[in-house]
């Protein structure tokens, strides 16, 4: 209305305006009422079954390009939701392949729906299961961003995210680090020597999730600060035997 006041809004389109203000008004999050979200420059789906990305994950995209992985790299992506950060990375570098993996059946629809919708369905493959179960192999690089909230503060977290994101993409357990162990576990039995573990953490945690990689006997342990400076990823190698 305000980038294009020569064009009169039809009357569906009228329609959807005010349907769109009503959801927000009800603090429906913004993504949700127009079906995408923007990352790493490219268009997700996004539904109630998935967390929405959001530009502090980016910083894991960040992370591991900077690294420097092989360039035939195979790629995990631990509770991948909307499929968001091993497509980004897949995107980045035509020769890499991956697998993502989240334990709702509704999550992995979406994220296979997002690599039809990018071109890279070719070289993403998404399984339902918990965590690494499904699998036996090895990969170059896994990525992750676990649900790392304490569970007494998911009932002050903001409407839009409490009350319509998915709770298990949320609560991170009493500390909030739960799944960050169940990723660290999975990570040092799946990566190659010399593999990269990249993992989101929430504010304040990047210490914490730092001394847990180092007990679960990972290498080269560093923190990178999203664009509010946040220490918001924590990467690893995982030690060549």
């Amino acid at each position: 209305m305000f980038g294009y006041p020569e064009r009169p809004l039809s009357t569906a389109a009228a329609g959807r305006l005010i349907g769109g203000t009503a959801r927000r008004a009800a603090r429906a999050p913004l993504a949700h009422i127009v079906g995408v979200r923007e990352f790493w420059s490219l268009a997700f789906r996004v539904t109630s079954d998935v967390l929405i990305p959001r530009p502090d994950s980016e910083t894991v995209i960040e992370a591991v390009l900077a690294a420097g992985p092989p360039p035939d790299a195979r790629l995990l992506d631990l509770g991948t939701g909307s499929g968001c950060l091993l497509l980004a990375l897949l995107h980045e570098r035509p020769r890499w392949s991956g697998v993502g993996i989240d334990r709702a059946p509704d999550a992995v629809a979406v994220a296979r729906a997002n690599a039809d919708a990018l071109g890279l369905a070719d070289r993403a493959a998404f399984l339902a299961g918990d965590w690494a179960a499904p699998l036996t192999g090895r990969f170059e690089v896994i990525v992750s961003n676990p649900p790392y909230i304490p569970s007494d503060q998911i009932a002050a977290l903001e409407p839009e995210v409490r009350d319509h994101e998915p709770p298990p993409a949320l609560d991170g357990g009493p500390d909030g680090l739960d799944a960050v162990r169940r990723v660290a576990a999975a990570a040092a039995r799946h990566l190659t020597g010399g593999g990269l573990l990249a993992c989101e953490v929430g504010i304040g945690q990047a210490d914490a999730v730092t001394a847990l990689l180092a007990e679960a006997g990972f290498a080269g342990l560093d923190q990178r600060r999203d664009l509010g400076g946040v220490p918001r990823c924590v990467t690893g190698w995982r030690k060549t035997p």
